[in-house]
């Protein structure tokens, strides 16, 4: 059996990586082939998240500089990822949050898409991404509404390609039923909870981790902070907001870039606290820091709602501006002292990676009669 395993693209490791890891693990003894529309990952991330491989890349990998500005060069992503030879293979595995579940398929092949989200910028979040690349004003407004509404087009039809989807939280699988009105399961993503551990020491700071693109909303987090001098954040994320995040910030907040998962969890294990402020397809970050015994304080939206239990194991605010955050982070620390590290962390490990192990195995066995490597 000839595997093509599908995904968006590979340049800043986050949670959809994380997902393709545990696939190709699982498939690991498989004829799998690896396609992405652009691969721009280190040695030491290829090695760690794909094991290696060197995927077949589509045209857009051979465009100057477009490893920063790749967002820039969304209108061509239909045309790339329909580009890919596919023909020749029995199944189709993607990892879509864009256009990976788009790929060609032809007659006789069976496609499972594991969708992380249908894509944020031309469904449920078109509007702030508009506003957020200034494409709301003058020419630029009028051509990305007809280009928004064509990909969206494209993108409901392409769906009917997909024979399985699996969706990563039941807020997404509501979102795939509303967008492309298509049944979905619900398999949540893997979180490593034999790496991300309680140390059992706290320290006062707070942390957030994150790709540092505008809807992760670590720029209000920021804001909220620098109007609370008296306490300490830490940011930890790469990503094209760094330098507006970086100009925001006031001296009690540290930003890190991201390194490696071992400077990732020393900052969660001894954090006061995670602060989130996404609204999230489910959220890998918070469970991880939940896995360290570490309460969360997230954006009462999306899939967060799934894995944090308000006031048991965090404490949600209501409304993306820096007031509700602020008012939050002082509803934590009136109530800290109820938060116990060992009940939080049990709530992290119901999403660990032998639960994900084996509910993906036995859904690609019954559908495509794939037998994974356990």
């Amino acid at each position: 059996m000839r595997i093509a395993v599908i995904h968006d693209w590979l340049i800043t490791p986050g949670g959809s990586e994380k997902v393709l890891r545990e696939i190709l693990y699982l498939l690991r003894n498989q004829n799998i082939t690896l396609f992405t529309l652009m691969d721009f990952l280190s040695d030491e991330d290829r090695e760690e998240f794909i094991f290696g491989k060197k995927p077949h890349t589509s045209f857009l990998q051979l465009i100057p500089g477009i490893k920063e500005n790749y967002k820039y060069f969304f209108p061509l992503f239909p045309r790339a990822i329909r580009a890919f030879r596919t023909q020749g293979f029995d199944v189709i595995i993607s990892s879509s949050h864009s256009v990976a579940k788009s790929v060609h398929k032809h007659p006789g092949q069976i496609h499972i898409s594991y969708c992380h989200t249908p894509m944020r910028y031309i469904w449920d979040m078109r509007q702030q991404y508009i506003s957020d690349h200034g494409l709301n004003k003058g020419w630029k407004r009028l051509a990305a509404k007809p280009l928004m509404r064509n990909i969206r087009n494209w993108d409901f039809a392409t769906s009917t390609d997909v024979d399985f989807f699996i969706a990563n939280s039941k807020y997404i699988q509501n979102r795939i039923k509303k967008n492309y009105h298509k049944e979905s399961t619900v398999i949540y993503p893997p979180v490593n909870t034999d790496f991300f551990v309680p140390s059992g020491q706290k320290e006062s700071y707070y942390v957030t981790a994150s790709r540092l693109v505008p809807y992760k909303r670590i720029d209000l987090i920021a804001k909220a902070f620098s109007e609370m001098p008296d306490k300490k954040l830490i940011i930890i994320g790469n990503g094209p907001d760094w330098k507006k995040i970086k100009s925001i910030s006031t001296s009690n907040i540290e930003m890190i870039k991201y390194d490696t998962y071992e400077v990732l969890r020393y900052y969660l294990q001894r954090a006061k606290a995670f602060v989130f402020a996404a609204e999230e397809d489910f959220g890998i970050t918070p469970v991880e820091a939940m896995a360290c015994g570490t309460p969360v304080i997230a954006f009462g939206k999306g899939g967060v709602l799934e894995t944090v239990h308000n006031e048991k194991n965090g404490i949600f605010f209501h409304h993306q501006t820096v007031k509700s955050i602020v008012d939050a982070i002082y509803r934590f620390e009136n109530q800290q002292s109820q938060f116990d590290p060992n009940k939080i962390r049990q709530q992290a490990l119901k999403f660990n990676r032998q639960r994900f192990h084996q509910e993906m195995a036995a859904f690609l066995e019954k559908h495509a009669g794939i037998i994974c490597s356990l």
